[in-house]
């Protein structure tokens, strides 16, 4: 029994995986990214879906001030961000938190987070390229005037046999991603840019409307109101760790990692607070009960015209493709680094030669994601995403406190302020939000784990190459 747990919570050296990094079989990762690029990819995977609708449900809870419920959950986020940033510097490989637990905290718990990390990337994504199909019904309608038939756009349970937009959107991902790593940077770079821009188009159109007026009260809930609200909109923070995934194919990862990861939720941030000040500040906050459409209601009441919101409309295709090219990218860098440790199949980690990709990788990942979106009703599973999510960022701000503790020789190209308070905030506001998630939310991921744990034992724990070395 003490030689199991021994063997359950022993680490992986931290030279023995850097110096692994972007070594597959068959070949090697290519070093491509530049810190712009290593930016966009985590505003990519972060600024999606979540701000066109979130103000709807976001909004009635807090009143006005959603623009302090924002920069609350910001400020949640940063903690763990923080926390990212130093292991992203000190380990810098492809996994993310999968990589950096198994460095600090032992294998099962790296197996754990590794699993939470396939929960809210294949999910979330899947989840994600569902409501495309939706946005290209909206833009082409109020554009052409069609629309797809419901049984081709629409998920299952919502009228839909096969949604075929959630599998074209993510099979052009998968183009992108087989062409190589910088072609995808360099297309997901132009789709952040172009997304940036038509929310801040938003934001010009909205402030010609404006009205002090709207912004009082300001906080009719008050505190608890503002925290519930940031409850809801921390969730559109997800994603901002997008760039550790690609520690094994940035040009300069001690540099660059931290600072794309510390960048781009800053960026993320203005614009949500900008975002939210536009849209309070048009219309009285009682106004966005039940919209879905927030932002296009915004626009609808500023201008009495269709094209503000056609421009919206494609604002939200670009984007919610941009989510699934990163967030597909991350989950082929994780699976990798997963295969390499033995913890699943060899076919996860070969590399073409010609491409420097996992090709198979991203063929398998494809092929599940696709026919997940276009197939199942995603339900209380896609819910679960959040608290995997959260889970995950939790178990790294915990792995550097141990790592300071158990190797404070390491170098470290960035350093948490205010070591331990920042990551401890981090471990009790992932925890808080953790346990404000319903019953069923929990119930489904706790299933996810149990599943996970099986897979372990049955697999994992007997391939392990950490064990075959001892």
């Amino acid at each position: 029994m003490a030689s199991t747990l021994r063997r359950l919570l022993r680490t992986k050296p931290i030279d023995e995986i850097v110096q692994e990094g972007g070594q597959g079989e068959g070949g090697e990762l290519r070093r491509t990214m530049s810190l712009l690029q290593l930016t966009m990819f985590s505003v990519g995977a972060t600024l999606g879906t979540g701000i066109f609708v979130v103000l709807g449900e976001a909004v009635p809870l807090s009143g006005p001030a959603i623009v302090v419920s924002f920069v609350l959950a910001g400020l949640t986020a940063l903690f763990s961000a923080l926390s990212y940033a130093e292991l992203a510097g000190t380990i810098p490989v492809s996994g993310s938190s999968y990589s950096y637990a198994y460095a600090t905290l032992g294998e099962i718990i790296a197996w754990v987070s590794g699993w939470c990390l396939m929960l809210e990337y294949a999910v979330s994504v899947s989840a994600v390229a569902v409501g495309w199909g939706q946005y290209i019904n909206e833009f082409v309608g109020k554009l052409f005037g069609v629309r797809l038939p419901e049984v081709l756009s629409n998920p299952p349970g919502e009228g839909g046999v096969f949604n075929a937009p959630a599998l074209a959107v993510v099979l052009i991902a998968a183009f992108l991603l087989l062409r190589g790593t910088s072609e995808s940077a360099t297309v997901n770079t132009i789709m952040v840019f172009i997304k940036i821009v038509v929310l801040l188009f938003f934001c010009v159109i909205a402030f010609t409307a404006f009205r002090a007026g709207n912004l009082a009260p300001f906080a009719p809930m008050g505190v608890a109101g503002i925290s519930a609200a940031g409850a809801k909109v921390f969730f559109s923070y997800i994603g901002f760790d997008a760039a550790s995934t690609a520690g094994e194919e940035a040009k300069d990862p001690r540099r660059d990692l931290p600072r794309a990861i510390v960048l781009s939720l800053a960026i993320v941030t203005a614009v949500y607070v900008l975002v939210g000040l536009a849209a309070v500040g048009v219309l009285p906050w009682r106004e966005f009960a039940g919209a879905e459409a927030s932002l296009a209601m915004v626009l609808d009441h500023v201008t009495g015209a269709a094209w503000p919101s056609i421009i919206l409309s494609f604002g939200a295709v670009v984007a919610i493709a941009s989510v699934v090219l990163t967030v597909m990218y991350g989950q082929t860098r994780i699976l990798f680094a997963m295969s390499r440790d033995g913890l699943i199949p060899k076919v996860f980690q070969r590399v073409s030669a010609r491409r420097q990709v996992p090709t198979a990788n991203t063929l398998i990942v494809t092929a599940f994601v696709g026919l997940l979106a276009g197939l199942v009703e995603l339900g209380r599973l896609a819910d679960a995403t959040s608290i995997g999510t959260l889970f995950a960022f939790a178990i790294v701000n915990v792995g550097v406190m141990v790592l300071r503790r158990t190797r404070p020789d390491l170098r470290r190209s960035f350093r948490t302020p205010f070591f331990p308070i920042t990551p401890l905030l981090g471990v009790f506001f992932c925890a808080y939000l953790m346990i404000k998630l319903d019953s069923g939310t929990w119930t489904a991921f706790l299933s996810w784990m149990a599943l996970g744990l099986v897979i372990y034992f049955s697999y994992s724990y007997r391939h392990s190459r950490l064990a075959s070395q001892s």
